[in-house]
């Protein structure tokens, strides 16, 4: 029992250390592309070795997809989906048969919106995902923001 008690500091500091990584850093922007038009950027960087998975998964993948929840605001209307901008790999694992479409190193999600007025508004929402490299995956991880629109 004493052994046990001696390696519980040692697991906790284990578990904390693994719920601390994060292989994918975000970064939201918004940039003007016409008049009351604007592109918003949802931009992962993954770290080597790792990798992010894509909004559209084939039908035997068993990977998450990324997803994003967009709040709604009556100062904006979205125009069209969010777009995937990166090079794209399509991952087949023979051992297990399955398949999946991710990323690695970066990629640009970005949604297209327009203002209804003249106004300083925010674009929000959250990002859900998650990541795995050669040997693990990591537990989903959820991402709110928010993206000045001016």
């Amino acid at each position: 029992m004493k052994k046990l008690f001696a390696l519980l500091p040692v697991l906790f500091l284990t578990a904390i250390a693994y719920a601390q990584q994060s292989p994918v850093t975000w970064s939201f922007t918004a940039t003007k592309v016409g008049d009351k038009t604007y592109e918003v950027h949802m931009t992962a960087t993954i770290q080597t070795n790792w990798h992010l998975y894509s909004q559209t998964q084939p039908e035997d993948a068993i990977a998450m997809p990324t997803t994003f929840t967009l709040n709604a605001n009556p100062l904006i209307s979205k125009e069209g989906k969010i777009k995937e901008v990166g090079k794209m790999e399509k991952m087949k694992d023979a051992t297990l048969g399955v398949s999946a479409n991710q990323y690695s190193t970066k990629v640009d999600f970005v949604q297209k919106i327009k203002l209804k007025a003249n106004a300083k508004t925010n674009f929000t929402g959250k990002v859900e995902y998650q990541t795995c490299d050669d040997k693990k995956c990591l537990p989903p991880k959820t991402v709110s923001f928010s993206v000045a629109i001016k």
